[in-house]
């Protein structure tokens, strides 16, 4: 850029600056470690980014832990500003009515567990979610799961074996014992029906490998849901726990069962936690109040 542009200030997103140990790769053992050669691959991954940030005046990073994960000779020129989202369209709405068959409405009367993620994975905690589900339906007879996400190959973490999606595996392994009548998997929706959904949320799941912070944790907490998080960094970024939220060890499984067995049984127990996630969002990640100001005022400074 700075060949092609010789004058032009730049401010680059430093999204992630990966790590072949310490980060999302090797952080689940259920998958085994890398050899050394995959390991060399990761680290390769930053050297066009490192080039990058290195010709950058400012960089931009949306949370404390991915500022982190940048090399110290880069840190000084961080900002941690995130890109935010509208609270004024996440938030919860009353008398919604998911109608999934003709038959089927889910409207929060009966409890509703939700959980998404662009491409269902193991990064994201899908395997996690699964193994806890047929525990939390069987405890909570009318209970039900909105897993929003497309069953495809692909994604940010391990992929799944050759010819199968983690969808197909985690299915085959936990799937007997799943009601398939209460767990519904729409694929991806339109924005406000996401909305609509985290709206009639008894708990929401948000799990995640040391990654990138997903924007539906704020779009949940916006919502009022009481979100059911994994204890890593990301997630330690924005969910308190006993504040604005839950986090729970990763691995646990029963924790997090056990965890929304309690919650569809005493929803209003929760409350103070609904409350303050959506204000964690108002004093943190409004996009319009607080976010672009704060990249508007960067880019005065770098001019």
């Amino acid at each position: 850029m700075r060949d092609i542009f010789p004058r032009a200030r730049q401010i680059l997103h430093g999204e992630f600056y990966y790590r072949s140990r310490g980060a999302d790769v090797g952080f689940d053992p259920e998958f085994g470690e890398l050899t050394l050669a995959e390991q060399f691959r990761v680290s390769a991954k930053n050297a066009t980014m490192a080039l990058a940030l290195a010709e950058a005046d400012g960089i931009v990073c949306p949370t404390p832990f991915q500022a982190s994960m940048l090399p110290d000779i880069f840190r000084s020129r961080v900002k941690i500003i995130h890109e935010g989202i509208d609270p004024a369209r996440a938030v919860r709405k009353a008398q919604v009515r998911l109608q999934l068959t003709k038959e089927l409405i889910l409207d929060g009367s009966a409890p509703v567990v939700t959980f998404i993620n662009r491409r269902f994975e193991p990064l994201r905690g899908f395997h996690v979610f699964m193994r806890a589900l047929s525990k939390v339906l069987a405890a909570v007879p009318n209970a039900h799961a909105f897993l929003v996400g497309m069953d495809e190959p692909g994604g940010y973490g391990p992929a799944a074996p050759e010819g199968t999606t983690w969808k197909q595996q985690l299915l085959s392994e936990v799937g007997g014992r799943l009601d398939p009548s209460r767990v519904h998997f729409p694929g991806w929706v339109p924005y406000d029906e996401l909305i609509a959904a985290l709206s009639i949320s008894t708990a929401h799941v948000y799990y995640t490998y040391p990654f990138v912070l997903s924007w539906s944790l704020l779009d949940a907490m916006a919502c009022e849901c009481l979100v059911i998080g994994s204890d890593t960094a990301p997630v330690r970024d924005v969910v308190h726990d006993q504040v604005n939220g839950r986090l729970l060890n990763f691995f646990d499984v029963d924790a997090l069962a056990d965890t929304l067995i309690e919650a569809c049984r005493n929803p209003r127990s929760c409350a103070p936690l609904r409350k303050e996630a959506r204000a964690t969002v108002l004093s943190r990640f409004d996009r319009a109040k607080l976010c672009q100001p704060a990249w508007l005022r960067l880019i005065d400074e770098v001019k």
